[in-house]
């Protein structure tokens, strides 16, 4: 029996970030719209080609963008908000990304578990939703001719869009609007010789499937008679208890995730259809490691006791992992050689598929093992961090005095204290120091002082604009995980490890291989060079240890429990040497707590409380005079903000801007106590607020939150935006907080 393959969909930057690269040259104006669909849709072939030439039988096609791919489904649908209406083209699709002046882009968050971001689809009540598919018929035309009848289309199913998006009105009478766009698409497609479509539906594997019984039921009949072969697509979970229903559907096959959840368990109990194959996501597409042969092969065996017509394919789409772990010659061999990045991970599927139908492939699984064998000797155990892990006491949690009775030892400010998140314009010329230095080309003195220079520019700006708490820049810094990553011991850096995190915004998640310390200071220098220039407090940043372990590559061999409190002990040393180092206010960033929290609402409680706890173990060291910090973006907060709360940092900045004051009423409506930095204005556009537009803002935060438990800030870091457009904003910003004090004292 020959077992066949499948991908639900590859990386979509390009090897060498071409996409990113395009993207910003014509945003820049440096180049046109043809240069850059030329561009993308050369790397889009060069994804079919690839998976073609590595043996793949059904190659996903039609997800790559140019921005986001809901963003593209929002789009083809015809669902446009109000506000880009009067624009057309790549104008209104950038907008819709990035905003422009007057109009504020859509709002920003993660794509289920992951830290990949997408644009949330606004859909008002009296919507009428008109589709346009040219776009996405002309890339199916597009594949037919590198893939022939190995294409499958990719297609967001309707119900996932809706769930996904701010929806007002009925949720049914919008999914009747779009049913029959879709039924048009599939009979357009099967015009053109299609024969198989897959249609993603994650959120079957969320807490709200049951929920969606019926909808989902109606839509999968109705589509069904066009007459195409369907795939629903599941991943990231399982499917729980909407497992019998969904295994009923009118579909010709369902993906199932085995990396994650319990679907084989499900299996085994449920049985699956006779008439159905089974999409075996076994090949793990959100982690970088080898698969291991052994748990593979008998996960593999026990399915095929309960159905022989199924196919082999990875978990999920493979864009969150890099693209070829065989450029990265720089990392030591036993590790590089357990690497498995999208090119590997193809490999993985086509020989597991081999070894079940009785092909030779022996010798890979022989050399697998033994690369395995070789990593587990070089990968050797910390026993200093796991002794002080077993030490660990409920005092190690806990700060020694209470929110309310260390509010009044900490540093005093005026109402309405002006902040910003941490980072500021990454320029050219700071990127260039970077490399300089990792050529040689400069001394560790003369970094030094090129990276103070930099300080220095950047706390006399801030003191000229008249923040209150001021930040060093991270001009030293590459990316808020990477460089933690780089001074502790147990990670491990790419060099091309490129994945996508929003539109043009990519980032090198570090591997977790081994147990994770901290040899030496890792802040503590630039810290002392900007407190030095200044008599205002200037923050110590640090990132928390739930963030740099959702936003890295982790171990499988231990749990991310205990990756975490690694981290967190490591973090731990850093507050108290920045403490000892004058630091008053010390920040702790977290804006992967939420993203973190499993599929299923039953499973919370149990992350949430390791989570919470790797923070506090972080900071629970800081003196009641020391003001702790924390940063959250692009999230929703109100489920859980009890948990937020126990957090106990004496301040939480959050996004505010795109969600239109949402977060900021979520927060007050959950009795939040503690000091909120309301995020005035979207870091995330190049567009310049005015200090009328902040003041508005700060006006409807003021209605909703006490005057003194608000600070200001950005939403965000400034590390993607220019120079040009921070420096005015910031300006605005503070402007618009002194307006409101000012008239909030004139009251007292």
């Amino acid at each position: 029996m020959t077992i066949q393959t499948a991908t639900l969909g590859y990386p979509r930057i390009g090897k060498n970030r071409e996409v990113k690269k395009a993207l910003e040259a014509f945003w820049r104006g440096k180049s046109d719209a043809e240069t850059l669909l030329k561009i993308v849709r050369g790397i889009e072939a060069d994804n079919w080609q690839t998976q073609r030439d590595a043996g793949i039988d059904h190659v996903g096609v039609g997800d790559h963008t140019l921005y986001d791919h809901v963003l593209d489904w929002t789009v083809r649908l015809g669902l446009i908000p109000e506000r880009f209406r009067h624009l057309s083209g790549l104008e209104q699709y950038f907008a819709m990304a990035r905003g422009r002046d007057g109009i504020p882009a859509l709002e920003m968050t993660k794509w289920f578990d992951t830290n990949y971001h997408y644009l949330v689809p606004e859909i008002a009540a009296d919507a009428k939703p008109q589709a346009n598919f040219e776009d996405f018929l002309a890339t199916v035309g597009r594949s037919q001719i590198i893939l022939g009848d190995r294409l499958m289309p990719i297609i967001l199913s309707p119900i996932t869009l809706l769930k996904l998006s701010r929806v007002e009105g009925n949720f049914a009478a919008h999914l009747d609007q779009l049913l029959p766009l879709y039924g048009d698409l599939l009979n357009q497609l099967k015009a053109m010789g299609v024969t198989a479509v897959q249609l993603h539906e994650p959120i079957l594997v969320t807490s709200e499937a049951n929920d969606l019984q019926e909808a989902v039921t109606k839509t999968y009949q109705q589509l069904a008679q066009a007459g195409l072969a369907i795939h629903l697509v599941t991943y990231f979970d399982d499917l729980g208890t909407a497992y019998p229903w969904v295994k009923a559907l009118p579909v010709a096959g369902i993906s199932l995730d085995f990396t994650r959840g319990n679907n084989l368990e499900l299996l085994q109990r449920h049985g699956f259809p006779a008439d159905k194959r089974l999409g075996v996501g076994i090949v793990d597409g959100r982690n970088i490691w080898k698969i291991r042969p052994e748990s593979v092969l008998s996960t593999v065996k026990a399915i095929q006791a309960v159905t022989e017509n199924f196919w082999i394919q990875p978990s999920a789409s493979l864009q969150f992992v890099p693209h070829d772990a065989a450029r990265e010659t720089k990392l030591p061999e036993p590790l590089r050689n357990v690497l498995s990045f999208a090119a590997q991970k193809l490999g993985e599927v086509v020989m597991v598929a081999k070894l079940l139908s009785g092909d030779d492939a022996n010798a890979s699984l022989t050399t697998l093992q033994a690369q395995w064998s070789a990593f587990e000797k070089f990968s050797s155990a910390n026993t200093q961090v796991q002794a002080a892990l077993k030490k660990l006491t409920a005092d190690d949690f806990q700060r020694s005095l209470s929110y309310t009775l260390r509010l009044d030892r900490q540093l005093p400010l005026p109402a309405l204290p002006t902040t910003t998140i941490g980072s500021f314009p990454q320029t050219s010329e700071v990127r260039q120091l970077r490399v300089k230095y990792k050529q040689g080309k400069l001394t560790e003195a003369e970094y030094q002082a090129a990276i103070d220079a930099h300080i220095a520019d950047c706390i006399k700006l801030q003191e000229d604009i008249g923040i209150d708490v001021l930040v060093h820049g991270e001009f030293e810094r590459t990316d808020m995980v990477e460089y933690f990553g780089q001074q502790l011991s147990g990670f491990a850096f790419t060099t091309n490890g490129w994945v996508q995190s929003y539109g043009s915004r990519y980032v090198r998640p570090p591997i977790i291989f081994g147990d994770v310390a901290r040899p030496q200071p890792m802040t503590v220098r630039e810290f002392k060079v900007a407190q030095a220039l200044t008599e205002k407090p200037v923050k110590g940043m640090l990132t928390g240890p739930v963030t740099i372990l959702n936003w890295s590559f982790p171990r499988t061999d231990i749990s991310r429990q205990e990756q975490a409190f690694q981290i967190a002990l490591a973090l731990r040393e850093e507050v108290a040497d920045l403490e000892a180092a004058g630091s008053l206010v010390i920040q702790v960033d977290e804006p992967a707590l939420r993203e973190g929290l499993p599929l299923k609402l039953e499973n919370w409680g149990e992350y949430l409380t390791w989570a919470v706890d790797a923070f506090r173990l972080s900071t629970a060291i800081a003196q009641p005079q020391t003001q702790i910090h924390t940063h959250m973006c692009y999230c929703e907060f109100g489920d859980i903000i009890q948990d937020i709360e126990r957090l106990d940092a004496d301040v939480i900045s959050i996004e505010n801007s795109r969600s239109n004051n949402r977060t900021l009423q979520e927060v007050t409506a959950a009795g939040y106590s503690h000091q909120v930095g309301n995020g005035v204005y979207d870091i995330h556009s190049p567009v310049v607020p005015t200090t009328e537009q902040l003041t508005q803002q700060l006006q409807a935060g003021i209605q909703t939150l006490p005057l003194r438990q608000i600070w200001v800030n950005p939403d965000c870091g400034l590390k993607t935006r220019r120079w040009e457009e921070v420096v005015p904003a910031l300006k605005n910003m503070v402007a618009a907080a002194q307006k409101l004090r000012g008239e909030a004292n004139a009251k007292a």
